[in-house]
């Protein structure tokens, strides 16, 4: 048996509780959690924002050590350190065939299987979305388990397997910054600190950190904003005024919003782009008139999971860690046990601090 975090139905509080993992069949890996980051993501499920099987075993940003392999896994043994892919890429459909795998139509089929059950009644319980970190272990498809890059500490290298791979991915593959370019971050919180870190290290001249929390200044400067603008009606034209009246040439938008959206896209120049990382309701609708759609030339554009593939953005991650251009430290504000994840959402819903780190 082992302990987990379960959200028995959508809207539902989460129950600490112990679950019974089965032994790794063909293809699958056991794994004990090192760490995982409480993520936006998983407040959307329980929420409904996101749609997965309940009940469900949430958490989908983690590392930990392999403690067993089922037959025909071989990329892994026990004993290695691997971060959890949440998004597996299935390498056959439309998506996949274009090297589009961060859009994978079959990313998410594992999410309705049942991998585990409660240990009080028998119930069955579903992974989540695929991989259940919120747990001290748990039991996942052989590809939705990468290496651990060597050197990078277990409870760090948890941060890579969401936050710190969609920010990067943002700014390098989705926006694709330009070395001197102007950027402007939208949401201060555990993506929007890895999005910043990953301007700085594109080679942005300008970085404004942007959100509704004056405290987070000191956040975001410590990851690299050159400056910051606490959020009100007045944004765009703030941002605009720290840029020569231009705006920015990129902004990103981390909160899911649709007026932090539509401000994001007015923040930036005349042929700027702005790419949306954040995940919002279909209840937030945006709109635009035809006229200045023609008139700005502007880019907007959807990303999901930083537009990135994780076997081959983890190697470049973690070069940027041993170098000293990526802290992962700088994205975490708690260190939390399981029973704290509730207060942990309460915490994001309250626009305070930054990632949440779950350490098992």
């Amino acid at each position: 048996m082992v302990r987990a975090a379960v959200l028995p139905a959508v809207g539902s509080p989460l129950e600490i509780t112990e679950i019974d993992l089965p032994e790794p069949g063909p293809g699958q890996v056991r794994v004990r959690l090192a760490a995982a980051g409480v993520c936006h993501s998983d407040l959307s499920l329980t929420n409904g924002t996101m749609c997965v099987p309940v009940p469900a075993v949430l958490g989908h940003e983690g590392a930990g050590t392999v403690v067993s392999v089922g037959e025909g896994v071989t990329h892994v043994a026990p004993g290695d350190g691997v971060v959890l892919n949440w998004a597996p890429a299935c390498g056959k459909c439309h998506a996949c065939s274009l090297g589009e795998v961060w859009l994978c139509a079959d990313a998410l089929t594992g999410a309705g299987s049942v991998y585990a059950h409660r240990s009080d009644d028998g119930s069955d319980l579903h992974p989540g979305l695929n991989v259940a970190a919120f747990a001290e272990e748990t039991v996942v498809a052989a590809n939705c388990v990468l290496r651990a890059p060597e050197g990078v500490p277990l409870t760090d290298a948890a941060l890579l397997g969401c936050a710190v791979l969609t920010g990067y991915g943002a700014v390098h593959h989705s926006a694709r910054v330009r070395e001197g370019e102007t950027v402007a971050v939208f949401g201060v919180g555990g993506v929007g600190l890895a999005t910043i870190q990953a301007a700085r290290i594109a080679g942005a001249s300008k970085i404004i950190a942007v959100d509704v929390a004056p405290a987070k200044e000191e956040l975001a400067r410590k990851a690299g904003a050159t400056d910051y603008v606490v959020a009100s009606e007045t944004t765009a034209r703030e941002i605009r005024g720290l840029t020569g009246k231009q705006g920015v040439d990129v902004a990103v938008e981390c909160v899911g919003r649709a007026v932090t959206i539509r401000t994001a896209w007015e923040s930036t120049r005349r042929g700027g782009r702005t790419t949306v990382v954040g995940i919002g309701g279909k209840d937030q609708q945006v709109t635009f008139n035809a006229l200045e759609l023609f008139h700005f030339g502007r880019t907007l554009s959807g990303c999901v999971y930083g537009n990135s593939d994780p076997a081959k953005d983890l190697p470049v991650l973690a070069e940027h860690i041993r170098a000293g251009r990526l802290d992962l430290s700088a994205l975490v504000t708690e260190h939390i046990a399981l029973d704290g994840i509730p207060a942990a959402f309460d915490n994001m819903v309250a626009g305070k601090g930054g990632r949440a780190l779950v350490v098992f």
